[in-house]
C-alpha cells in the first residue's frame, strides 16, 4: 500500500498533475492523502468512481462542519465560519438556490451574450495592439474578459474591477486566514452596499433580478443576496481567467495543435472541451461523507471527508485513450472539469462561449503570438485548489 501523500501539492508543470497524484491513480481509484491539519482523507482519482460519488447525496459540501476536509489553514478560518452560497449547502437549500439562478446562465442566455463578448474581446485587443508588444496576457486580456462580461450580466460596475479582484485573489490565496477573513469581509461590504443601492433605483442584471426576487414573498433575504453576490463575482471571472491564460501558455507549448486549431476554427468547441480536461483549473473538489457509502470495492465511513482530484480523474485511462496528450479529435465533453452531479458548475455555458470567442479571436487577431520569456520562468500559481499563471508574457 502507497504511504498516504500530503495534499494540496504543487505542479511542476503549469498543465499537468502534480506527480504524486496520478502515482497513487496507478494502484488503486480512491486512495488516501493527508490535509495540512494531519487529517487523513479519502483522495478520488478514478472516473467513474468520481462521477458515481459526486451524484451521491450522501455527500456533503457543507463546510461548516468539523469533519469537513479543507485544504489549507487559512480556508478553514473562513469556510468553517460562513458557508458559500451554492457551494456550501446541500439540497434542498442548494436546490432554491440555484432555481433563482438558472434562467440566467442558461445555454440561450449565453449565446445571447456571444455578441457583447466578442465586442469585449475585440476591445481588449484592440488596446493590446496598440500598445504594442510585449504585453503581460493575464493583466491585458485574460483578467479582464471575464471580468467585464461577469459585470455586464451581474450589474456591477466594472469601474471597481481593481477593488474585487484584489480581494479575490486575497480571498482565493491569503496568504494568512486573516488575509482571507478581511477580503471576504470586504467583498460582502462592497456587495450589500451595491444590492442596497439596487433597490433605491433598480438596473439591469442577475443582481437586480435577485433583489427583485428577494421583495417578494419567500425570496432571498439580504444575507442570502450578499452570499449569491460574491460567489457569482468571484467564481464568474477567477477560473476563466485562469483557462484563458493557461490555456494560451498550453497552445503555444502544443505548436502542432495550435497550428490544427488556427487551420481549422470549427474545432474550437471540441479544443475548448479538451482543453478543460486537460488543465483542470479547479483540482480538488471537497466533500464529506454523511453516511458510509460503499464505491469501488472500499468504504467511505460517515464523517470521512473525500477529495476529487480533476486533474487526475480526467487523465484517467480508462475514460481517455492516451490521456496526457492534447486531442482535439476526441470527445472530451465527459470530463468534469466543471464537477458533476447537482453541484456542477452553474455558469459553464457562459464559460464555454468565452473561452471559444477569447482562444478564437486570440489565434485570428496575433498569428505570431509567442511567449516573451522562457517558459520555465513563467510564474504559476501555488498548490491549492486553483491552478493558473500569475503572469504571461506574450510578443507577437
Amino acid at each position: 500500500m502507497t504511504e498516504a501523500v500530503a495534499f494540496p501539492q504543487d505542479r511542476t508543470c503549469p498543465y499537468h498533475p502534480p506527480t504524486a497524484y496520478p502515482r497513487l491513480h496507478e494502484e488503486s481509484p480512491l486512495s488516501r492523502v493527508t490535509l495540512w491539519d494531519g487529517r487523513a482523507a479519502w483522495f478520488v482519482t478514478g472516473h467513474t468512481a468520481a462521477r458515481t460519488l459526486l451524484s451521491d447525496q450522501r455527500l456533503s459540501t457543507d463546510s461548516t462542519r468539523d469533519d469537513f476536509p479543507l485544504p489549507t489553514e487559512r480556508s478553514a478560518t473562513v469556510r468553517r465560519r460562513r458557508r458559500a452560497a451554492l457551494l456550501g449547502w446541500d439540497d434542498p437549500e442548494h436546490n432554491a438556490q440555484r432555481r433563482l439562478l438558472i434562467p440566467s446562465f442558461s445555454l440561450k442566455r449565453a449565446e445571447r451574450l456571444r455578441p457583447r463578448i466578442q465586442e469585449t474581446v475585440d476591445q481588449l485587443l484592440d488596446a493590446m495592439e496598440a500598445q504594442g508588444p510585449p504585453a503581460d496576457l493575464v493583466s491585458a486580456f485574460a483578467l479582464p474578459v471575464p471580468s467585464i462580461v461577469i459585470c455586464d450580466l451581474l450589474g456591477v460596475p466594472y469601474a471597481d474591477h481593481d477593488f474585487f479582484e484584489q480581494q479575490s485573489r486575497r480571498l482565493l490565496r491569503g496568504p494568512t486566514g486573516a488575509d482571507t477573513e478581511d477580503a471576504l469581509t470586504q467583498l460582502e461590504g462592497y456587495l450589500g452596499d451595491l444590492i442596497d443601492r439596487k433597490r433605491e433605483k433598480p438596473g439591469e442584471g442577475v443582481l437586480d433580478d435577485l433583489v427583485a426576487r428577494g421583495l417578494e414573498d419567500g425570496g432571498p433575504d439580504q444575507e442570502e443576496l450578499v452570499q449569491l453576490a460574491t460567489i457569482l463575482l468571484v467564481a464568474g471571472h477567477e477560473t476563466t481567467a485562469n483557462m484563458i491564460s493557461l490555456g494560451a501558455y498550453t497552445l503555444l507549448q502544443h505548436p502542432e495543435r495550435l497550428a490544427e486549431l488556427r487551420a481549422d476554427t470549427g474545432l474550437l468547441p471540441t479544443a475548448v472541451e479538451e482543453l478543460l480536461r486537460f488543465l483542470s483549473i479547479a483540482d480538488g473538489m471537497l466533500r464529506v461523507a454523511r453516511e458510509d457509502i460503499d464505491v469501488a470495492g472500499t468504504v467511505i465511513r460517515a464523517g470521512e471527508g473525500v477529495v476529487f482530484s480533476t486533474s487526475v480523474i480526467n487523465r484517467d485511462v480508462g475514460a481517455y485513450s492516451d490521456p496526457d496528450t492534447l486531442d482535439w479529435t476526441r470527445s472530451a465533453r465527459h470530463h468534469v472539469a466543471f464537477g458533476f452531479g447537482i453541484h456542477q458548475c452553474l455558469g459553464q455555458n457562459l464559460a464555454r462561449a468565452e473561452l471559444e470567442i477569447a482562444f478564437g479571436t486570440l489565434l485570428h487577431r496575433l498569428p505570431g503570438l509567442r511567449l516573451a520569456a522562457p517558459a520555465e520562468e513563467i510564474p504559476f500559481k501555488a498548490g491549492d485548489t486553483i491552478q493558473g499563471l500569475l503572469e504571461l508574457p506574450v510578443t507577437w
